[in-house]
């Protein structure tokens, strides 16, 4: 054997770039790989079903249409299958992968394991589970919930009593855990209550969890997970909520540890009124993400949207916030005023501001600049990307050029101008000395446009270093319900003649550039 083989690092490096298919071979083919292979063989498994492919093929059965073992495991078994089960360090089960006969397998297999101390993945660290939860997967389940394990993600839209059993074991089982991820879509909505209790049990012994991503779980299941000082990051999702359950909720203390938190709501009044029981949001960015603009009361949405950011100074710590997003419906489109976003302005330390999907805002160049004045570290902008022609006021280019001196960090920007009004643009220097060498992300969404030449002109000039606009909100659902095809079409085409002529502007200005550099080092020397 080469004296390099007998290096256990360099033996790592080679299994570890092994092509998979070939990694049983590898192992096979000299002692030496073995280990190594095995490992990097065994480490992530994307089915369960090569823990049934490495025991008999006739060791399990049908009896009355549910699976069964034909046979005890025997020493020699066990022996194989702990060969492999204890280099497993994460599992993906899908319901489209595993059939509910190599659920039950498994099943029959985890009831009949014989150490009550040993566990038999005891260094799995990640676990996805979207296999559904019927009796069969709660005993596989209960066998990876182990001490090990750091990363939990569960989907599944029915449960079993024996799931949710072993569900309410998981702060006991998996005390060590740091992220999870829980989506349940149940077949009847008011099923969600009767299982929230069992994982809310759950959540209250996971001292560690820092990531969490889960739906509603009522007033105990909030309070619990108000209590977790090492969260960091929360998204929950609301959508379920019911009329009793928000009366319940009141009050609470708040999230006082985050650095993200996303709320999903199905309308602004539900939103409204969890906020109001909130004596406190301090999380450096927070994500407000609406199913639907349609309001539940007589009121108008863009009224209930006033009414909802309007709470947002009063509980959340100003100082603290860095970024904001609020996103809306992708096909319903409302109509609103800028001011209405104007309680935002309290959030002075603002660096990422986001009004995404289903927003048509009008904006005169005054009110956009009165806006972002509150923001003067921003460096993301994006808001009404999406215009209804003919009914909304839009900003024009002077507007544009307000932003970027009161906004001098900005590295993307998505709005929708009027880029036809360039009566006060002067096209040798536009920008003056409002030049921004720091945007690379530009999106103009439906802009109104007349001439490509002109409006690559201008933007070449404010943004030197800009490549390209982006047009990839082109292929949206809003720009669908907002032009008409032949309307779309034709701005598309437009706007492609604007990025291919700012191809040919950014070589002449570099051309420039060099020019003027040449110039000012001979003038140096002189």
């Amino acid at each position: 054997m080469h004296a390099a083989l007998r290096n256990l690092e360099v033996i790592h490096v080679v299994s570890s770039h092994t092509e998979h298919g070939t990694l049983p071979a590898l192992a096979s083919a000299c002692h030496a790989f073995q280990s190594p292979a095995l490992n990097v063989l065994w480490r992530d498994l994307h089915s369960v079903e090569p823990l049934l492919r490495c025991l008999p093929a006739d060791l399990f059965g049908f009896e009355r249409g549910c699976t069964a073992l034909q046979k005890p495991l025997d020493n020699k078994m066990w022996d194989t299958l702990f060969k492999y089960t204890f280099r497993v360090r994460s599992i993906t089960a899908k319901q489209t992968s595993h059939p509910s006969a190599i659920i039950g397998s498994l099943s029959v297999i985890m009831l009949s394991y014989p150490s009550t101390s040993a566990p038999l993945f005891p260094n799995l660290h990640e676990l996805t589970w979207h296999a559904g939860g019927s009796y069969f997967a709660a005993e596989f389940l209960r066998m990876t919930f182990v001490p090990s394990l750091r990363v939990l993600t569960l989907r599944f839209t029915s449960a079993s009593s024996t799931f949710l059993s072993v569900l309410s074991s998981l702060g006991t089982l998996c005390p060590h855990l740091q992220s999870m991820t829980l989506r349940y879509r149940p077949e009847m909505e008011d099923l969600s209550s009767k299982i929230s209790p069992f994982v809310a049990q759950s959540i209250s012994q996971l001292r560690n969890l820092h990531t969490l991503m889960l739906w509603d779980l009522a007033s105990p299941g909030i309070d619990h997970i108000m209590q977790l000082q090492a969260l960091r990051t929360l998204d929950l999702d609301l959508r379920t909520l019911s009329v009793g359950e928000r009366q319940s909720l009141l009050p609470f203390p708040g999230f006082h540890h985050l650095h993200y938190l996303c709320l999903r709501f199905g309308a602004f009044e539900r939103a409204t009124e969890l906020l109001s029981s909130l004596r406190l949001i301090r999380s450096k960015e927070i994500k407000i993400v609406f199913a639907s603009w349609i309001a539940e009361s007589s009121k108008s949405p863009s009224a209930s949207l006033s009414q909802f950011l309007a709470i947002l100074p009063e509980i959340c710590d100003n100082k603290e916030l860095q970024r904001f997003s609020l996103m809306g419906s992708r096909v319903i489109t409302m109509h609103t005023e800028l001011a209405v976003f104007a309680p935002l302005r309290a959030f002075r330390n603002l660096i990422v501001l986001r009004i995404e999907r289903g927003c048509s805002t009008s904006i005169s160049d005054g009110e956009l600049c009165q806006m972002v004045a509150a923001w003067p570290m921003l460096e993301v902008l994006k808001i009404s990307c999406y215009i209804a022609i003919d009914a909304t006021a839009v900003p024009t280019f002077c507007g544009l050029l307000g932003v970027l001196r009161l906004c001098p960090s900005l590295t993307s920007l998505a709005l929708a101008i009027d880029t036809t009004k360039l009566e006060d643009i002067d096209f040798m220097s536009p920008g003056g000395e409002s030049l921004n060498t720091h945007l690379n992300d530009l999106t103009l969404g439906n802009s109104l446009i007349a001439s490509p030449l002109n409006v690559a002109l201008v933007l070449s000039g404010i943004f030197p270093c800009l490549e390209q606009v982006d047009l990839d909100c082109w292929n949206t659902a809003p720009m669908d319900s907002l032009l008409s095809a032949h309307d779309k079409n034709s701005a598309m085409e437009k706007w492609a003649s604007v990025n291919n002529l700012l191809d040919g502007f950014s070589i002449v200005r570099e051309q420039e550039r060099r020019w003027r550099q040449g110039r000012s080092l001979e003038t140096s020397h002189k």
